[in-house]
């Protein structure tokens, strides 16, 4: 549909003032596409559950709001409930071999206790969710009570959604599953291609600075830890997946340009990571500079940039 395979077509798109256009029809693509998700969900009217998942920086909770208005137009009412509220206790929570605490452990998780409450929703009954106090490690109460009326679905969004094991009290034709992944398809030309996981790795980059205080350094390290929690909790479960979005943006590089360049040039040749920066840069610097003025508030991108319409 876009007609854009390489870089070289974005640059010659931002050279002659036909980036703008290209940049809605591709946004519109991706609202169609949640739209369509979020429409046929609707229609099954015994499905109360949507558990959203993926890898990080995939774009999964810019991805769980947006869907959430999409449910709202097609006459549905979605509660957003978190699964880092249901956290065991730290000092019960289990660890890697290394001693450091494991919170992408699927039994990270109280299991039983999320399993009681859905149960009960599904059932009619009104329940209490809890709220995990993160500087203290220890899960207290909210105070916000939820009861599922005909027209509510709940959404929940972590990294364990497509496994079974997360919602096994849960019949398998009260909830859907949803995929999403930033599976890139652009290429540096005829014979070379962008890897998706550069895309998602520069993504997390510019978050992990911007919110998070973290320099580049910080996350290219932490990086190889980040995919190995990937294999081990996330692509093993993707073919159980009902649905599966994509949401990679052919225009992105051209966004993350700008951020993602004085980010890695910080990182020091003394780093074991300068080689993988310098490698980054490279690649970067095949990419014309695409404005932040010119995406649309509720993008993806700016999930990970900044004037996302979405609070986070």
């Amino acid at each position: 549909i876009l007609r854009v395979h390489n870089i070289i077509d974005i640059n010659k798109l931002t050279d002659n003032y036909e980036i703008s256009e290209f940049i809605l029809v591709e946004e519109a693509l991706h609202e169609k596409k949640i739209a369509e998700i979020a429409a046929d969900i609707v229609k099954r009217q015994e499905v109360k559950l949507i558990l959203i998942a993926g890898p990080s920086s995939s774009g999964k909770t810019t991805f769980a709001k947006r869907l959430s208005v999409q449910l709202q137009a097609s006459k549905a009412k979605p509660i957003v409930i978190g699964l880092d509220d249901y956290f065991i206790d730290r000092d019960k929570t289990v660890r890697k071999r290394n001693g450091e605490i494991d919170f992408e452990s699927l039994h990270a998780l109280d299991l039983e206790y999320l399993n009681k409450q859905l149960s009960q929703l599904l059932n009619g009954e009104e329940v209490e969710l809890p709220h995990f106090d993160f500087a203290r490690g220890k899960r207290r109460r909210s105070n916000r009570f939820i009861k599922l009326h005909e027209e509510d679905v709940i959404v929940m969004e972590g990294i364990h959604g497509l496994n079974d094991e997360l919602t096994a009290a849960i019949p398998a034709n009260r909830k859907v599953k949803i995929y999403v992944s930033a599976l890139n398809q652009l290429n540096i030309d005829n014979h070379n291609r962008v890897a998706t996981t550069d895309c998602r790795l520069l993504r997390r980059m510019i978050r992990d600075h911007q919110y998070r205080g973290y320099t580049a350094t910080e996350t290219m390290l932490r990086w190889p830890s980040v995919r190995e929690g990937e294999e081990k909790n996330i692509f093993p479960f993707q073919e159980n997946a009902d649905y599966m979005f994509n949401s990679s943006l052919t225009y992105e590089l051209g966004v993350l340009r700008k951020h993602a360049w004085k980010l890695l040039l910080s990182v020091p040749k003394s780093s074991s990571a300068y080689t993988e920066a310098q490698r980054l840069l490279a690649l970067l610097s095949n990419v014309n500079d695409i404005p932040d003025a010119l995406v649309p508030y509720n993008s993806i991108i700016r999930e990970f940039t900044n004037g996302s319409i979405f609070r986070y």
